[in-house]
């Protein structure tokens, strides 16, 4: 049997652990590790603390030279990385000053994703997925969320879903699938059935049959489904066991109402929410998750995080990488800017990304560097954790960790 692995140390060690769920956070409230060590086997941490208490003759050690940060392998819990195509052109558009109804007309949109995506092989799809899947772990990104979304078909968003659970087979990251059937309604739907009732009664049982997903999410947007249209296919969703999750308040309210309704794990977007949404999240279970790569995308104002912080609510911030809005995909320079726009603390960023941003997908074995978690961790070359955020996502990590293997160095 293999010794357990003793690795470090490290100049500070972030392990993120003590810190409220809910709420506003203050730097002074960020545990720090100074020369600290983590102790794995079998791909979970044994214990974490000062190296030169945990060395021992009964473990083996993996020295880090130089000066190294050390803190939880980040977590992106909310993206669209299985697509085809590009939407280069959109983009153009977009800041030639041209409207979304107006990029629509033009053969652009989500729905020129979803036509892009048909043509497109699982297979291509999920090489895809896998090739933008290393972009960020190189990133120090450990687990992504990954949404279907642009097939608006059964069979289509079938090929999505089954292409996500192949490239988690081959991927380094843990891709974590939400069905996003619901992303707007089919331009080409000519069937006598109601859309959503399909998706319920012919994709969900074949979801659970394949084990495809066990969370679904939904456009709540006037240009996609009404809180009254979405409301029966959410409450179909519950009761067959699937997690729900929102794209919320992006452009219009409404949404959020619905995801507290329904306690769903979390409400996405929320760039239009007012005083009302933020009071109501702020007393709900529900996580509100910002996405800043979409306000950088489409020039629009960002998730009102601090509101939400200030209010007791629980803040996760993703990159919502797809091909329309959200191109960067750069978690954490989108997280960093959104803490330069709304005065986040680095506490609260880095928490956003790593502990909170878990359990915006109901994972507790990782995002908190202690005994038991998984062994994710990303490592920066500075002696300072300041300068993570400082660089907006340029200092780049000097190793990235996945259940205990050195897989991007």
């Amino acid at each position: 049997m293999h010794k357990p692995l003793l690795i470090g140390p490290f100049t500070q060690l972030l392990p993120m652990t003590g810190l409220a769920l809910k709420g506003a956070l203050k730097d002074e409230q960020l545990p720090i590790i100074e020369n600290g060590g983590i102790l794995v086997s079998e791909g979970k941490i044994l214990k974490v603390g000062v190296f030169d208490e945990l060395k021992s003759d009964d473990v083996d050690i993996h020295p880090i030279e130089g000066a190294q940060v050390c803190l939880p392998g980040f977590v992106d819990s909310h993206t669209h990385i299985c697509f085809g195509g590009t939407r280069a052109r959109d983009y153009a558009y977009r800041n030639a000053g041209k409207t979304y109804l107006e990029i629509a007309k033009a053969g652009g949109g989500i729905w020129d994703t979803v036509t892009q995506t048909r043509k497109a092989s699982q297979d291509e799809l999920v090489e895809g997925i896998v090739s933008r899947s290393k972009k960020h772990l190189k990133n120090g990104v450990t687990t992504i969320e990954v949404k279907s979304g642009y097939g608006l078909s059964v069979d289509e968003e079938l090929k999505m879903l089954r292409a996500i659970k192949q490239a988690n087979e081959s991927s380094s990251a843990t891709l974590v699938p939400t069905c996003l059937a619901a992303h707007m309604k089919p331009k080409d739907w000519n069937r006598d059935n109601d859309y959503l009732d399909v998706i319920i009664n012919e994709l969900f049982p074949i979801i659970k049959t394949e084990n495809l997903a066990h969370r679904v999410d939904a456009f709540v947007e006037e240009s996609a489904f009404s809180p009254e249209e979405i409301k029966p296919y959410f409450q179909k969703a519950k009761a067959m066991g699937f997690d729900i999750t929102v794209h919320a308040d992006q452009f219009t309210t409404g949404g959020s109402q619905v995801a507290v309704d329904f306690d769903a794990v979390s409400a996405d977007h929320l760039e239009a929410c007012t005083e009302k949404e933020i009071e109501l999240l702020a007393k709900s279970n529900t996580i509100a998750t910002a996405l800043p790569g979409a306000s950088i995308g489409l020039g629009c104002a960002y998730t009102p995080a601090r509101k939400i912080l200030d209010a007791g609510g629980a803040l996760s911030i993703a990159s919502d990488h797809n091909p329309g809005s959200a191109p960067m995909g750069d978690l954490l320079t989108q997280a960093s800017i959104l803490g330069t726009f709304e005065k986040l603390s680095n506490t609260e960023v880095l928490a956003g990304i790593t502990s909170r941003a878990a359990t915006a997908l109901r994972l507790t074995d990782r995002g908190k560097l202690e005994a038991g978690a998984l062994a994710d961790f990303v490592v920066f070359p500075t002696d300072n954790y300041q300068e993570i955020t400082y660089h907006q996502g340029q200092l780049k990590p000097s190793e990235v960790w996945k259940k205990g293997i050195n897989i991007c160095k």
